[in-house]
């Protein structure tokens, strides 16, 4: 019964739309506003998979996809690993260094991307100084690769982390003690035994960063095209919807393979680390060459490490940091990377106008309402996965978390098309229901941690005493758990409100969000004006992790 709620929700709001897509998919072209038909084709899918120009754009989507995961792997490892020895008292402020990028506007973070790589800005400058004279960074795949990196890259770390703080660290010392190398260490030890938190890490940046497209259309200057730029293309300004479901249902079935793959291969990976153990780190058929090679790789990791996490941590936190600083910069286009004089000129600009604050205020009123109806259906959830016996409990948590595992652009199309069949449902409500599905994982996964670690001596004791059910609930449960759920709420608001890949498709004049209205900002007009909205979105962010670490530890937070 306590699952029925969010059952009901996840039907109506994640599987129906997901179903529509199916269905549209399959729908001869017609008027744009055309009833299904029961005439069903594929002809949508075989233009896709037949024409040269459709099928660039998904190899390259994947492509990218790959590229992005790569990289994050690789800057990665090393801010993981500093995180993991960062000493406890300590460890909420580290972990906050990557949690507010992660949980700040992507629009913000691709803005901040865009200055680093604007023709005045450090990377150019750079590249000048060591004589590479004039580089055009922008508008090119490495800048849309980057830019996603930047917005990725902190699913990756918490993953590893995650996996990385639980590893025993005898098992690290007893390698160095039998004379392995940081190098030699790492790849027969640290690796092998972070192989399921690095999979988890691929899977969701991988499933992320080839279904995004708000950092291609800022940073790809119209010349890089990605499937989500065309399925927004289709959908909303030629509004051929059975051609944009066809191609959500590809993405759909890209990342299903993908994930696939990623859980066979370590899954044939996994069982050699115990293995591996058993043997010797540098075994080879030439031990000289394998010695030689190790003693290099061991000289060189401590400077490989500090460069990475260096360039890791400077790739998360520049872009923002110069975000804020144009928000005070006396010129009127945002990307402009030279600094010309200080002003407070833009935060005035944004106070002014209207379209900000109205935008500011649907936000609100989405996040709030998003906060609240998550909050009725995942603690009922959070109780019956904790306390109550249930036949495969695990198979069921997984099937709650699913909305994470699939790309929210097929949500969007499913979604928006049923606001087009029904009418009479206001836009605001079809929001409120994507946004509900796309944070209620979130905080099920947060609450029912929450919940499994209540003193449950307490309640027993307050029932011994004669207090009822809702007695005990309000004087001894909800006392106890009210740190959970404010930390769970904070963590929804903040993803309600700087959501943009699925609310663009959705929003109307009337209920456009704020990141909306900077993405069509930063889309268009590049004032600078995104950037101290920008600034403000960015020390709210900040202001509500603070309040989220007085209540909870993060890196407790997070592992939940």
């Amino acid at each position: 019964m306590f699952l029925a709620p969010i059952v009901l929700w996840l039907a109506g709001g994640f599987a129906l739309p997901l179903a529509v897509v199916a269905l549209l998919s399959f729908q001869p072209a017609g008027a744009p506003f055309a009833p299904i038909t029961a005439e069903l084709t594929a002809e949508h899918f075989q233009a896709l998979l037949t024409d040269a120009y459709y099928v660039r754009i998904i190899v390259n989507t994947v492509l990218l996809g790959l590229g992005v995961t790569t990289a994050c792997i690789v800057l990665g490892y090393p801010v993981a690993a500093w995180l993991a020895s960062v000493p406890a008292r300590w460890k909420s402020l580290a972990i906050a260094l990557v949690l507010v990028p992660l949980l700040t506007n992507v629009v913000v973070r691709s803005l901040g991307v865009m200055m680093l790589l604007a023709p005045g800005g450090i990377f150019a400058s750079a590249l000048r100084g060591l004589g590479f004279g004039q580089v055009q960074l922008l508008f090119g795949w490495f800048a849309v690769g980057l830019a996603l990196t930047q917005v990725f890259l902190p699913f990756m770390i918490m993953a590893l982390y995650d996996g990385l703080q639980g590893q025993d660290r005898r098992l690290v010392e007893a390698a160095e003690g039998l004379g392995a190398g940081r190098a030699r260490t790492f790849f027969g030890v640290t690796l092998p035994l972070s192989l399921p938190s690095l999979r988890g890490g691929i899977v969701v940046v991988f499933l992320l960063a080839s279904s995004a497209y708000v950092s291609a259309t800022l940073l790809g200057g119209k010349k890089i095209w990605v499937s989500g730029m065309l399925v927004m293309q289709e959908a909303m300004a030629l509004l051929n919807y059975p051609f944009a479901a066809a191609l959500a249902m590809i993405m759909l079935a890209c990342s299903i393979l993908a994930t696939a793959m990623v859980n066979l291969v370590v899954a044939r990976l996994t069982p050699w680390v115990a293995q591996r153990a058993t043997t010797d780190l540098g075994g080879t058929r030439w031990p000289w060459l394998a010695r030689s090679g190790w003693a290099a790789a061991d000289a060189l990791a401590p400077w490989v490490y500090r460069l990475l996490l260096a360039l890791g941590l400077g790739l998360l936190l520049l872009p923002m940091g110069l975000v804020v600083v144009a928000s005070v910069n006396d010129v009127p286009q945002a990307t402009v990377a030279s600094f010309h004089g200080f002003t407070w000129r833009w935060y005035r600009a944004v106070l002014d106008n209207q379209r900000y604050i109205g935008a500011f205020q649907v936000s609100l009123q989405l996040a709030f309402a998003t906060i609240s109806i998550a909050l009725l259906l995942t603690v009922p959830a959070a109780f019956a996965l904790a306390r109550h016996k249930l036949g495969r409990r695990e198979l069921i948590a997984a099937l709650l978390m699913l909305p994470l595992a699939l790309p929210g652009i097929a949500k969007a199309v499913g979604m928006l098309k049923l606001l087009q069949w029904y009418i009479e449902i206001p836009a605001f409500f079809g929001l409120l229901a994507i946004h509900v599905v796309m944070v209620s994982p979130f905080m099920l996964a947060m609450l029912r941690a929450s919940v499994a670690a209540l003193d449950r001596g307490l309640e027993e004791a307050a029932q011994g005493l004669g207090a009822g059910r809702l007695a005990t609930l309000v004087q001894v449960i909800l006392p106890q758990l009210a740190p959970g759920l404010v930390a769970a709420s904070i963590i929804g608001f903040l993803i309600s409100f700087g959501e943009v890949t699925v609310t663009a498709f959705l929003v109307t004049a009337q209920t456009q969000t704020l990141p909306v209205r900077i993405y069509a900002e930063a889309s268009f007009s590049l004032e600078n004006t995104i950037n101290a909205v920008s600034t403000l979105i960015i020390v709210a962010t900040v202001a509500l992790l603070a309040l989220l670490g007085r209540l909870v530890r993060l890196d407790h937070a997070w592992r939940r």
